[in-house]
C-alpha cells in the first residue's frame, strides 16, 4: 500500500433512523411492517470514516449538538480512529438526524433534519494540514467556501444533495463527484468545468472526465445489494484517496466503484463501510 495520505473532511454528522420495508411507498401511501434501526451517518461523517477504513489518516471538521444523539452519531468515528478534535459541539442546536426508508432490494428514500450541521461557520474552518480536502453540501455554502479558499492541497467536492451553489465553489475543486440525478440538476454548470468530474450511475458504474473528455469508465463488481445508503459516500472517499495516492484514472475509478459496491452489501451507512482489504478482494 502507498504511504498513508492525510485527508480532512468538512461536512455533516447525523444520526440515521432507518426503517427497512419490503418496498418504498409512493406519494401519499403508507407502508407498514418494517423494522427499525439506528446508525451513525451524515455525508461528512460517512466519507471521513470511509477514507479512514480505506487507508488514510483522517480529520473531521463538523458541528454536532450537545446531546445524546451526538454521542451515538460520533461513536463509530471515534472507534474507527478518525480525529475529532475539530468537531465542535453547539449547546443551542440539536445533532442532525436523517430519516431513511430502505426497501428489500436496497433502494432508499432519505429526509434530513440538519440541526447543528447548519450552524457550522466559516470561523470553524481552521483546517489541519492534509493532502486532500473532501466537502459535501450538507453544511452552509459559506462555510465550504471558507474551507476551499484556505486549503492548499487537492480539493474534492461531492455536489450532494443537489442545491444551487456559486460557480467559484465548483471551480475551486480538483475533483467534483455527482450521481446522474445531480449531474442533470447542475447541467450547464458542469460543462465548462476544467477539473476531474466523476458521474455515478448506480449498478451501471461510473465515468470520469477531465475538461469534458472521458478518461475512464468502470462498472462495479457483481454483488448482492442490501442497502445502498453510504455507497456514494464511499465512492467519493475512495476515488479521492486513489487519486492522491497516484493511481492512474482507470485504476482509481475501478477502486472507487469496487468500494461503493462493497458498501452496498451491508445495512447502515457507517457499519457497511468496507476496509481496504475488502475492496481489494473485489
Amino acid at each position: 500500500m502507498p504511504d498513508r495520505k492525510k485527508i480532512v473532511v468538512v461536512g455533516s454528522v447525523n444520526l440515521d433512523i432507518v426503517v427497512t420495508v419490503d418496498r418504498l411507498p409512493v406519494a401519499g401511501e403508507t407502508v407498514s411492517g418494517g423494522t427499525l434501526s439506528q446508525f451513525p451517518g451524515g455525508k461528512g461523517a460517512n466519507q471521513a470514516l470511509a477514507a479512514k477504513r480505506l487507508g488514510a489518516d483522517v480529520s473531521l471538521v463538523a458541528c454536532v449538538g450537545d446531546d445524546a444523539n451526538a454521542d451515538a452519531a460520533l461513536a463509530l468515528l471515534r472507534k474507527g480512529g478518525v480525529d475529532l478534535s475539530a468537531c465542535r459541539r453547539d449547546e443551542a442546536a440539536a445533532t442532525g438526524v436523517a430519516l431513511i426508508a430502505v426497501s428489500s432490494d436496497g433502494e432508499n428514500q432519505i429526509v434530513v433534519v440538519p440541526g447543528a450541521n447548519r450552524v457550522s461557520t466559516p470561523e470553524d474552518m481552521n483546517l489541519p494540514e492534509a493532502d486532500a480536502l473532501i466537502c459535501q453540501l450538507e453544511v452552509p455554502v459559506a462555510t465550504l467556501q471558507s474551507a476551499t479558499e484556505s486549503f492548499a492541497g487537492f480539493i474534492s467536492i461531492n455536489l450532494a444533495p443537489a442545491i444551487d451553489v456559486p460557480a467559484d465553489l465548483i471551480d475551486s475543486a480538483d475533483l467534483v463527484v455527482v450521481n446522474e440525478t445531480e449531474a442533470a440538476f447542475y447541467g450547464d454548470s458542469l460543462k465548462g468545468f476544467a477539473g476531474l468530474l466523476a458521474i455515478t450511475y448506480g449498478a451501471e458504474g461510473a465515468v470520469l472526465m477531465k475538461g469534458g473528455e472521458v478518461v475512464a469508465r468502470s462498472r462495479p463488481p457483481a454483488i448482492e445489494v442490501v442497502d445502498t445508503t453510504g455507497a456514494g459516500d464511499t465512492f467519493t472517499a475512495a476515488l479521492t484517496l486513489a487519486i492522491i495516492e497516484g493511481h492512474d484514472f482507470q485504476a482509481a475509478l475501478d477502486f472507487a466503484c469496487a468500494a461503493g459496491a462493497a458498501a452496498a452489501t451491508r445495512a447502515g451507512a457507517q457499519p457497511s463501510l468496507p476496509s481496504r482489504a475488502e475492496v481489494d478482494s473485489l
